[in-house]
């Protein structure tokens, strides 16, 4: 066996031990994290803010938040809605030609954010 063949079963190893609900939350964080620094959130958003990026991400994080929601708890889902809206949120106010209510990013999946 390989190497990498080895590292490859430890990891999947690994991840089979991880709840579905903390892959979830992780994901989650990491696509709100990445939304957040291409809405120009970061201490230097003038060299990162992207907002077609940003608009990307926040449809993954909306798509993902709303069909994981019934299937974790709502203190694992609140918190990621509440962080979700923020970026929304934060792309309305950094988008200089905004979307109609109900069409920015993640709102046909969240509903308007206004």
């Amino acid at each position: 066996m390989s190497d990498q063949t080895a590292e490859s079963n430890i990891e999947s190893r690994d991840i089979a031990e991880v709840p579905a609900v903390e892959v979830i939350n992780t994901v989650a964080i990491h696509l709100l994290s990445a939304a957040a620094v291409k809405c120009g959130l970061a201490d230097d958003p003038a060299n990162q803010t992207d907002l077609d990026e940003a608009r990307k991400l926040i449809n993954a994080l909306a798509g993902l938040v709303t069909a994981a929601a019934p299937e974790i708890s709502d203190s694992h889902a609140r918190p990621l809605r509440d962080g979700l809206r923020s970026v929304q949120l934060a792309f309305r106010e950094a988008s200089s030609i905004p979307d109609a209510p109900g069409k920015g990013p993640g709102e046909k999946f969240t509903g308007s954010v206004i």
